[in-house]
């Protein structure tokens, strides 16, 4: 009689991903100790730059399991038809101010780490989920990005100031994206209060001004399919990919919004400040050649509304296969960088379709949006920036150096779940896209589960964007690899 083959020992993820992160240069372990300030809102509200906006009717949008909640927002309607769109952002520097050791701590790893299975976060989770987080029913101080949409998705006002403000309630991606998309019922909370239904809704009226805006302008409408790990007592028990729907489009399209006034308001008042810039594709010509593949024709030299032009034919065309246009399109850009903006000669992001684009929208997960808030405030208050244009080189190199190191992080854990999920799965065979393809070795997303494994044997001529059908022949959990060979 045949016996099974003795079950594989599961990984221990957790270990793996805090070996992963400090191998990849980041800070673990307690956060440094140390009186913090104490944020009396009595107090702020007697100074003349700070508003009392608590009794405004605000409200979030974010993932169920989320307590971090760095932005609230609440609209209204103008009587020429525009839009006006208020977002609080957490003021995450009043609690970690410039030169504190959290502050130190926060821009040796400039980002918050997310593997799935284990989540490393920049400052401590009892202040992002605490003190600073814009939680219901408590009065938060906030950065507010105010503006004001026409209905040709133009941004007609815009200000930024200080604030105490109060969620009047915490909405879910899914449950509102399911509720606009007439796919499920209203969610709790605006089945209680219609007037919060009606604010949804002019929130995504005016996210869908914006996008439209952007999509003139040459943004790239892109799908990708974004997988994370489900564990279930220290073992993966599936990939499963996030739900893109109208709830995440309203928060991106605003947050996207939000940061471009934050660079033009910063820019008009003679503030550096760092922006977020993808500066020439890199690899236009494989854009090109997959985009000849499909019957359509792209200039020599990168040019974003002809790109946006070709992927939202493409979408409309072939539906079906546009995540996976998208993955490829996505790699052949090649990643942002930050970089410190000059009033005179401002550089764009490609990808968005925007001139000016400076992460401000989450203080408690990306340090560059911690600079840019202090900024802000000091820019509000009519006081010099805290920092020089050196600072804000060092800084924006800092988060570029991290940032790609929290790519490589997160990329490593998604392989090692993915691993330990296709452990006993050795010898079947899977469709792929091929994601990458360089001297260091080529590599392939599987379609379902969608993870990615290095090609070991027949992987000559395979290139970016290329359909191949592989078989899964080792997985190292430990490690991350999965290899297989193309058919």
């Amino acid at each position: 009689m045949n016996e099974r083959p003795p079950r594989r020992r599961p990984a221990d993820l957790d270990a793996i991903a805090a070996s992963v992160a400090t191998g990849e240069g980041f800070v673990l372990g307690p956060f440094p100790d140390g009186a913090r300030p104490v944020v009396d809102v009595a107090v702020l509200l007697r100074e003349p730059d700070v508003r009392d906006e608590r009794a405004l009717p605000w409200s979030s949008i974010d993932n169920r399991e989320s307590t971090d909640l760095d932005q609230v927002e609440v609209s209204s309607r103008e009587a020429d038809g525009a839009i006006r769109v208020r977002i609080g952002i957490a003021d995450v520097d009043a609690f970690a101010p410039k030169g504190s050791a959290l502050d130190e701590r926060a821009a040796a790893n400039t980002t918050s780490l997310y593997a799935g299975v284990a989540t490393f976060p920049m400052l401590p989770d009892d202040l992002s989920s605490g003190e600073t987080s814009l939680l219901p029913g408590v009065d938060r101080l906030a950065v507010v990005t105010d503006m004001t949409i026409a209905e040709d998705g133009r941004v007609v006002r815009e200000e930024i100031y200080r604030a105490v403000v109060r969620n009047h309630a915490k909405l879910v991606y899914e449950d509102v994206g399911a509720w606009l998309e007439g796919r499920g019922d209203a969610p709790l909370e605006i089945a209680r209060d219609a007037s919060l239904g009606d604010q949804v809704r002019m929130q995504e009226e005016a996210s869908t001004r914006l996008r439209r805006r952007r999509i003139e302008n040459g943004a790239l409408q892109l799908e990708t399919a974004e997988a994370r790990a489900v564990a279930r007592d220290g073992e993966v028990v599936s990939l499963a990919l996030v739900d893109e729907n109208r709830g995440r489009d309203i928060i991106q399209d605003l947050m996207i919004g939000a940061n471009g006034v934050t660079a033009r308001w910063l820019e008009a008042r003679g503030y550096a400040s760092i922006r977020r810039v993808v500066r020439t594709p890199r690899r236009w010509d494989r854009i090109v050649e997959i985009a000849a593949g499909r019957g359509a024709t792209l200039p020599s030299e990168p040019d974003a509304v002809a790109l946006s032009e070709f992927l939202r034919g493409e979408h409309e065309r072939a539906p079906e296969s546009f995540t996976d246009l998208s993955l490829s399109v996505v790699k052949l850009l090649g990643p942002g960088e930050y970089a410190v903006a000059d009033p005179s000669s401002p550089e764009g992001h490609f990808g968005l379709a925007v001139d000016d684009y400076a992460h401000s929208t989450a203080p408690n997960r990306r340090y560059g949006d911690l600079v840019t808030q202090r900024i802000l405030k000091a820019a509000a208050a009519g006081k010099p920036s805290p920092y020089s244009v050196p600072d804000l080189r060092v800084a924006a190199e800092r988060c570029t150096e991290m940032e790609n190191q929290a790519r490589k992080f997160e990329r490593t854990m998604r392989k090692v779940a993915a691993a330990s999920f296709l452990a006993s799965r050795i010898g079947e065979e899977f469709d792929a896209i091929c994601t990458g393809a360089a001297a260091k070795g080529t590599f392939v997303r599987l379609v379902t589960p969608p993870a990615e494994a290095r090609v070991v044997e027949n992987e000559r001529g395979i290139d970016v964007g290329d359909h191949v059908r592989v078989r899964l022949v080792a997985t190292e959990p430990s490690r991350g690899f999965i290899d297989v060979v193309r058919l």
